[in-house]
């Protein structure tokens, strides 16, 4: 199994910038399907990234598309996702997320949030 841990969540102005790392632990070797999703209170969670170990594809939600950014160190095994351009309705707890690629998620946003491994998430909050 993969753990992920989150880290880099905090406060920033509307239309600032701020960016989450991801560690991966555990069986790395293993091909997965990784990314982020988020959850607002009082709202369902909300894929936002997903792509392949390796970085090959990437898929994004369009809430974010054009504004966040999901990149990847292998060697190091971590994931990184960049936001610019935060707004308030960016304001939720962010989860990384990894599922083995077997189960066929690495091209649907909507099911990272689905994944069988996934960090305890860091809150980002956007002010106006």
């Amino acid at each position: 199994q993969v753990q992920p841990v989150e880290s880099g969540g905090g406060s920033v102005q509307a239309g600032g910038s701020m960016r989450l790392s991801c560690v991966l632990s555990g069986n790395t070797a293993k091909n997965y399907c990784v990314g982020w999703f988020r959850q607002a209170p009082g709202k369902e969670p909300e894929g936002i990234v997903v792509g392949y170990t390796g970085g090959e594809r990437t898929f994004y939600a369009d809430s974010v598309k054009g504004r966040f950014t999901l990149t990847q160190d292998n060697a190091k095994h971590t994931l990184y996702l960049q936001m610019n351009s935060l707004k308030p309705e960016d304001t939720a707890t962010y989860y990384c997320a990894a599922d083995p690629e077997e189960y066929g998620r690495c091209t649907v946003v909507s099911g990272i949030r689905w994944s069988r491994h996934r960090g305890q998430g860091t809150q980002v909050t956007v002010s106006s």
